[in-house]
Order: structure tokens, then sequence, then C-alpha cells
């Protein structure tokens, strides 16, 4: 009897977690693709008689849908160079904090870290002031030395980099918190031993920092190419997705179908694609991963 008990102890200790797993992630994960199905929308969600089967329907059409296409591009264009810009910021500061001798380097911890704890509304209150045309700070400061004012949420291109640039302010700190838990790890011993060998500051941070980091940096490629996959805050509270959604994400996209057109269906089906297109890039970044530690 007490082998029994013993034998189902972890199941008892595990089963809390896999009853949340299931009801809070897998149940609406599985609800929201049968949804993406059928032609769902408000009347289907007061009477059920009025949702139909419609097979792969909504995933036709959303892959052909011109707005999704170019919320797709917008969003590579935010990954392609948001992602590496806020992982190297974030490396970059992390390692000057950790081996800066100086105490306002602690203070730079809480300077850096703070915008990620920032509300987004507060933050896009700022950014709307320094990215103003007529009025904002950026603008005055180019006009001040006789330089061509920018229109940051004005031009199709420049308001995703403007974005970006908000996005990756905001996004420095946490990732910046994880590299220096990392750096923290190093054991002192492999620096010393590389001085009295004559290495330089430039070898000890190419040849014993980063190869130590490459778990860290692993972690903070996955966590953050998914975040920016699902880029929405900044697009949906700075632009809107415009202008011409020139800044429509796809998640944006998702939003705009589901809760303001109430094509439930239709969202449901841009939701998986998105959904897909994370669990690849994901496996592929792993398989990568997993060759650099074979090698």
């Amino acid at each position: 009897m007490k082998g029994i008990s013993q034998s189902k102890a972890p199941y008892f200790f595990i089963a809390p977690t896999l009853i949340l797993l299931t009801l809070f992630s897998l149940l609406p994960i599985l609800v929201a693709l049968i949804i993406s199905f059928t032609n769902m929308d408000l009347a289907g969600l007061a009477d059920w008689s009025n949702i139909s089967f419609v097979g792969f329907k909504n995933y036709v059409d959303v892959l052909a849908d011109p707005v999704f296409v170019k919320a797709i591009l917008n969003t590579l264009f935010y990954v392609i160079i948001g992602v590496p810009l806020v992982i190297l910021c974030s490396l970059a500061i992390a390692i000057m904090i950790n081996f800066g001798a100086n105490r306002a380097f602690k203070a730079f911890r809480v300077i850096y870290y703070m915008p990620s704890v920032t509300n987004v509304v507060a933050v896009a209150v700022v950014w709307g002031f320094l990215y103003n045309p007529a009025f904002g700070l950026l603008n005055f400061a180019l006009d001040s030395i006789h330089l061509p004012t920018v229109p940051w949420l004005q031009d199709p291109i420049m308001a995703k980099i403007s974005l970006i640039l908000m996005a990756v302010w905001r996004g420095i700190g946490l990732n910046m918190i994880i590299f220096i838990a990392a750096l923290q790890g190093i054991p002192k011993s492999y620096y010393e031993a590389a001085q009295l060998d004559g290495a330089s500051t430039w070898q000890q941070l190419v040849h014993i920092t980063i190869p130590m980091l490459r778990f860290a940096i692993f972690f903070v490629s996955i966590t953050t190419m998914i975040g920016w996959l699902q880029f929405f805050e900044e697009p949906f509270i700075m632009t809107n997705g415009g202008p011409l959604d020139s800044t429509t994400s796809v998640a944006l996209f998702i939003y705009r179908n589901g809760f303001q057109l109430s094509n439930f269906g239709y969202a449901a089906a841009g939701s998986f694609v998105l959904f897909i297109a994370i669990i690849m890039i994901t496996l592929v970044q792993f398989r990568f991963q997993n060759k650099e530690t074979d090698l």
C-alpha cells in the first residue's frame, strides 16, 4: 500500500500543472483550431445554429488576402531588423554593466530595466511626443543643426523603423537582466588564467565571454524571436497599422478581424498560420543550436 502511494505521488504533484495547462493552453488552442474551420461571427456566437463548417476556406482566403500578405512582410521586417538589434544592444549593455568598475554602473541596471516595466501607454505618450512631426523633440534637434526633419510615423518605411526603435528601447531591459545573470556565472578563474597568458580584453571577450554565454544567447534569441513575431502593442498604439497598412503586423491583423470585425473563424485561421510559422522558426533555431552543441 505504501509502495503504491509513493508511486502515485509524482502524479499528484504534477496534476495541478497539467490541469491548468490543459484548461488555459491546450483547450483554447483546440477550440481556436475548430473555429478556424467555421464561419463563426457575432451571429454564430449568439446562436450556434448559424455556424457552418467551411473547411479550409478561411485558410485559403487569408493567405490570398493582400493585407495579410503585407502584414507578413511587415512582421518579417520587424523580426529581421529588430531581433538582432535588441539582442546586440542588450548583450553590449549587460557586458558593460557587468565589467564596469564604477558604482554608477549599478544604477544603469535600474535605468535600462525601467522601460521593460513601464506601461506601454505611458511609453507611447512619450514616444508620440518624440516622433511628433511639428513639435517633436527629435525633429526639433534635427532642425536646430540644420538637418531636414523626418516623417517618423507618416512615411511607410520610416514608420516601421520608428516602431522598431521604440520596441528595442522597451526590450533591452529584460534581456539585459538574463545576460547579466549568465555573465556572473562565468568563473573568474578563466579570466585570471587568460590575463596571465597575456590575453587582451577583446580576446577574453571573444574566446571566453561569448562562448560561455551561448546558452543564454540561444534562450534570448528564441524568446525574443517569438515576441517579435507577435509584434502588436507598438503598431496598435502608435499607428494603428498605418499609414496604408505599412505597420500592420500579423498579430494586429488577427486582432482587427477577430475583435473589431468579429470574423472569428477568419481570425482564427490567421492565428494558426502565425502559430505554425512560430513553431517552424523555433524548430529551425533548435536544429542549429543542436548542431553547434554537437560541434
